[in-house]
């Protein structure tokens, strides 16, 4: 699935900016902070663990120590 997302990304890049070497995809994503989609999935799912731990409820507490 993730494949799947990186390749639609990448796509939609190409289409954007046409013809793009590596380097310049490269040059492109790091400019508009662009991160690979298994370092997206990876930011969002720390993001909400965080917050899910920050939690005040006592079941998220409990699950939270389960991990």
């Amino acid at each position: 699935m993730r494949h799947s997302l990186q390749f639609a990304l990448n796509r939609a890049l190409f289409k954007i900016f046409g013809a793009l070497s590596k380097d310049t995809y490269k040059d492109i994503c790091r400019y508009f902070g662009i991160m690979l989609m298994d370092e997206q999935i990876s930011a969002r799912q720390s993001k909400f663990y965080l917050s899910y731990c920050a939690s005040e409820s006592a079941v998220c507490h409990a699950i939270s120590k389960l991990r």
